[in-house]
C-alpha cells in the first residue's frame, strides 16, 4: 500500500525543475545539432548538400535496429541508483563530447565526409542511450495525472529556455565571433547594433566551436542536476524486469493501438518541426537576407514556449485533449502563412511581420509538440494493462524511432530538395529556383504535414476518463 501511495506522489516544483533540466540539456546539446549542423556542414565544412542528406538518412536507418536494442537492454537492468537515472551520466558525458567534435576545427578534416559521418553516427547512437532512459524516467516519477501535466509544462518551459539559447543567442554569438566581413549590423533588438561577421564562411570554424563548447559544458551540468534531483517511484517489478524480451517490441506494436497512433503523431510533428528548423537558417540568410535578425526573431520565438506552458493544463480542460492539439496546430499554420507573406518581394524588411509570424507559429508549434509528451505515460500504462509488462524503455524506444524517422525526414529531405532546386553551397546569393525551394521546404510542406497531424490526433483513443480507469485496474492487479 505504501508503494502504491508513493506511485501517486505529488511532484514538488523542485522535482519538476530537476527533471526538466534533462530537457534543457538535450535541447542545448542536440537542439543546436538539429538546428545548425546542416548549415555548418554545407557552408563552413563544405560538404555537398546531397551528401549531407545521405549522412542524416543512413544514420537514422541504423537507429531502426539500435533503439529497440537500447530499450530492451535498459528495461532488463537496474542498479541501486535506479533503472533509468544512471544513464544520464553514463552516456551524457560522451554525448556532449561527440557533439562538440562535429564543430571542432581540427586541421586536415574540413570537408571530410568519413569524419563527419563517423562522429555523427556515434553521437546519434549515444543520444539514444541518454534519450530513451530519460523518456522512461518521465513515466517513473509518478502516476498522478495532475502532476504529469504540470511536469510536462515545467519541462517544456526549460526545454524552450534552452531553445532561447540555441535559436536566439547561438547564431548571434557565432556571428559576433566570426572574423570575415565584419561590420556593424542592426540585430533587430530594438535598434541594438553589433559588430558581426559572416558565419557561413569557412573562416568561422573557430567561432562555431568556441561558442558550442560553452553550450556543451552547460549541457553537462544540466544533466547532472537532472540525475541528482529525480527519484524513480513507478518501476517494473523484479519479475517484470526478468521477463523483458526483445520481442516485446512487436508485442507492444501489436496490442498497443494508442502507441501506434501517438507514434505517428510524433513522427509527423517532428517532421514538420525539423523541416522548419533545418531550413530556418537558409530562409533568413538567402530568402529575406536578414541573418542578423535571427537572434531577435529567435527571442520572439522562445517567448511562448517559456511563458505559456503554465496554461496548458487549463487549456486542455477547456478544449479537451484533442481540441488542444487542433487549436495549436491551426495556430502554427496561420504563422506559416504569415511567414510566406514575409518571404514575398517588398516585405523582407518588415521586422514587425517577422515578429508576428514567428510568435504565432512558435506558440502553436511549441504547444503542440510539447504537450504531446504528456501522453506517453498513459500509453505506457495502457501497455502494462494489456501485456502485464511495464516496458517503459521499450515503448520510449518505439517513440524514439517515430521521433527519429521524423527527424530524418525533416533533416534529410529538405537538403535534397534544396539540391534539386539548385542550391549553391559556395554562393553568396541563390538563384530564383533555389529561393523557391527554400520557401516550399520552410513553409508549404510543414503546413501540409500539420494538417495531416490534426487528422491523426483526432483518432487517438485514450481520454482522460480512460486514464483514470486504467490506473484503477492497474491498482487492482497490483494488490
Amino acid at each position: 500500500m505504501q508503494n502504491r501511495h508513493d506511485e501517486y506522489h505529488k511532484l514538488t516544483r523542485g522535482e519538476r525543475i530537476g527533471y526538466g533540466m534533462g530537457d534543457f540539456a538535450q535541447n542545448l546539446v542536440f537542439g543546436t545539432i538539429g538546428g545548425f549542423l546542416a548549415l555548418h556542414m554545407l557552408t563552413v565544412n563544405t560538404i555537398s548538400t546531397a551528401t549531407a542528406g545521405f549522412i542524416f538518412l543512413f544514420v537514422r536507418i541504423i537507429n531502426v535496429v539500435w533503439d529497440p536494442m537500447v530499450g530492451t537492454y535498459v528495461d532488463k537492468r537496474s542498479s541501486p541508483a535506479g533503472k533509468y537515472r544512471p544513464w544520464l551520466l553514463r552516456a551524457g558525458v560522451p554525448l556532449v563530447i561527440l557533439s562538440a567534435l562535429l564543430f571542432a576545427p581540427i586541421p586536415g578534416i574540413r570537408g571530410s565526409v568519413p569524419f563527419a559521418f563517423i562522429v555523427y553516427l556515434a553521437l546519434d547512437l549515444v543520444y539514444s542511450v541518454v534519450n530513451i532512459p530519460y523518456g522512461s524516467l518521465n513515466a517513473s516519477l509518478t502516476r498522478d495525472p495532475e502532476s504529469i501535466d504540470k511536469l510536462t509544462s515545467t519541462r517544456m518551459m526549460l526545454a524552450n529556455s534552452a531553445n532561447l539559447l540555441v535559436y536566439t543567442l547561438f547564431p548571434m554569438f557565432v556571428q559576433m565571433a566570426s572574423p570575415k566581413d565584419r561590420s556593424l549590423k542592426d540585430t533587430g533588438f530594438f535598434g541594438l547594433k553589433l559588430n558581426m561577421g559572416n558565419y557561413t564562411d569557412p573562416s568561422a570554424n573557430y567561432a562555431w566551436f568556441g561558442v558550442y563548447s560553452i553550450y556543451m559544458i552547460l549541457g553537462a551540468v544540466a544533466l547532472f542536476i537532472c540525475y541528482k534531483f529525480t527519484k524513480e517511484r513507478v518501476v517494473a517489478t523484479a519479475e517484470q524486469t526478468a521477463n523483458v524480451k526483445t520481442t516485446d517490441l512487436f508485442l507492444e506494436l501489436k496490442n498497443n493501438r494508442p502507441l501506434i497512433i501517438l507514434g505517428l503523431f510524433f513522427m509527423l510533428a517532428f517532421t514538420f518541426m525539423f523541416f522548419v528548423n533545418t531550413v530556418n537558417g537558409f530562409f533568413n540568410q538567402y530568402v529575406v537576407n536578414h541573418s542578423e535578425w535571427m537572434g531577435a526573431i529567435g527571442l520572439v520565438a522562445s517567448i511562448p514556449g517559456i511563458l505559456f506552458p503554465i496554461f496548458w493544463s487549463r487549456l486542455k480542460k477547456i478544449f479537451g485533449k484533442k481540441g488542444f492539439f487542433h487549436l495549436f496546430l491551426a495556430m502554427f499554420i496561420v504563422g506559416q502563412l504569415l511567414t510566406y507573406v514575409w518571404s514575398r518581394s517588398g516585405m523582407h524588411d518588415e521586422l514587425w511581420l517577422a515578429y508576428i509570424a514567428t510568435f504565432i507559429k512558435q506558440w502553436g508549434l511549441s504547444s503542440a509538440t510539447g504537450f504531446m509528451w504528456a501522453l506517453v505515460p498513459e500509453v505506457i500504462a495502457y501497455g502494462e494493462l494489456k501485456s502485464g509488462k511495464r516496458n517503459a524503455a521499450i515503448i520510449n524506444a518505439i517513440m524514439g524511432l517515430f521521433f527519429k524517422i521524423g527527424f530524418t525526414i525533416g533533416g534529410a529531405i529538405p537538403l535534397w530538395l534544396l539540391a534539386a532546386y539548385g542550391f549553391n553551397e559556395t554562393g553568396a546569393y541563390q538563384n530564383t529556383n533555389a529561393i523557391d525551394g527554400i520557401i516550399i521546404t520552410a513553409v508549404w510542406i510543414p503546413i501540409a504535414l500539420a494538417v495531416i497531424s490534426m487528422i491523426v490526433i483526432q483518432i487517438y483513443p485514450i481520454s482522460d476518463e480512460n486514464v483514470t480507469d486504467i490506473n484503477r485496474q492497474l491498482d487492482e492487479i497490483r494488490v
